[in-house]
């Protein structure tokens, strides 16, 4: 089963490309770094196979998707509202909703801002971004230096990166990829990511700043995530000494988390058994569009 693909408008002079697949009940499936929908191309069709209509967009930002300036437009905030609009534009009022990476963080805020339209949502090898911040200390920090280098002010990191690109990028590739990219993907990522180097920092960059601020009144509010969650991870907390459940468990009442073998890359690499928890994800029960309200916010 291959993509059909189309651009959707999903905001002022913002367009997304959305690669899709397959027919029935929706899923939004959001891209990490440093990749673009394309690491979904094993679990899409797999889920479209077991009747569901797979949306997989370019973030903004990412891929052949736009890259608005400023690092306000890639709080995740507004990434969300993306995805909302381009759920929307395609017919869905509410969807199932999975990211990987910086894609799990935006969906983790679409699911926290509009719970009314999220059905269930799946997190693949991330924390939510107050934890993120708070477990990556002393020399267990250094795992995330991308994290530090990329939220200092313009253009040090553009410049440091624009720099030796591939370098930078590959590192990330291969680091995390355990051999489960195949050089042509690899090369696609690569090129994707050279010409998307200011939106690709502004995007960290607005996790430091922003998100930061958005996460912590959600924190101080008690606000947590209604729809039921499935969380997949590499067992970081072993290594870096938390309780990535117990972090998980303070954002979502109704959570299975799994801590798997494979590795960051776990669609590209165990693509069956990310297709099995997301199966499981959506044969749970979701939570009612009334349980509750929309968040209320200040955009």
């Amino acid at each position: 089963m291959s993509f059909s693909y189309r651009r959707v408008e999903v905001a002022p002079a913002v367009s997304l490309n959305v690669a899709m697949c397959g027919s029935g009940s929706p899923i939004v499936l959001l891209h990490g770094f440093p990749q673009t929908h394309l690491m979904w191309r094993h679990v899409a069709p797999r889920l479209a196979a077991a009747g569901h209509t797979v949306i997989c967009p370019d973030l903004r930002g990412y891929g052949d998707s736009d890259k608005p300036d400023g690092t306000s437009e890639y709080a995740k905030r507004v990434m969300a509202a993306d995805v909302i609009a381009l759920a929307e534009a395609l017919g869905f009022e509410r969807f199932a909703l999975a990211g990987h990476d910086r894609g799990a963080l935006v969906a983790i805020r679409a699911g926290l801002d509009h719970p009314d339209r999220i059905t269930h949502l799946a997190s693949l090898d991330v924390l939510p971004t107050l934890d993120s911040w708070e477990v990556l200390r002393g020399l267990g920090g250094v795992v995330g230096f991308h994290l530090f280098l990329m939220a200092a002010p313009a253009p040090l990191p553009e410049l440091l990166i624009a720099g030796a690109p591939d370098a930078f990028f590959g590192h990330f590739l291969d680091a995390w990829g355990n051999g489960s990219l195949p050089a042509e993907i690899r090369q696609v990522y690569l090129t994707a990511s050279r010409h998307a180097i200011p939106s690709i920092v502004a995007d960290y960059r607005a996790t430091a700043t922003i998100d930061v601020e958005h996460d912590s009144a959600d924190r101080a509010a008690g606000r947590r995530l209604a729809m039921p969650v499935t969380v997949l991870q590499q067992d970081w907390g072993a290594a870096l000494g938390f309780d990535a459940a117990e972090r998980w468990r303070a954002w979502a009442a109704d959570l299975a988390h799994h801590t798997v073998s494979a590795g960051h890359f776990m669609a590209e690499e165990e693509p069956d058994q990310v297709v099995l928890h997301l199966l499981e994800l959506l044969a749970r029960n979701p939570a009612s569009p009334d349980a509750a309200a929309p968040n209320q916010h200040v955009s």
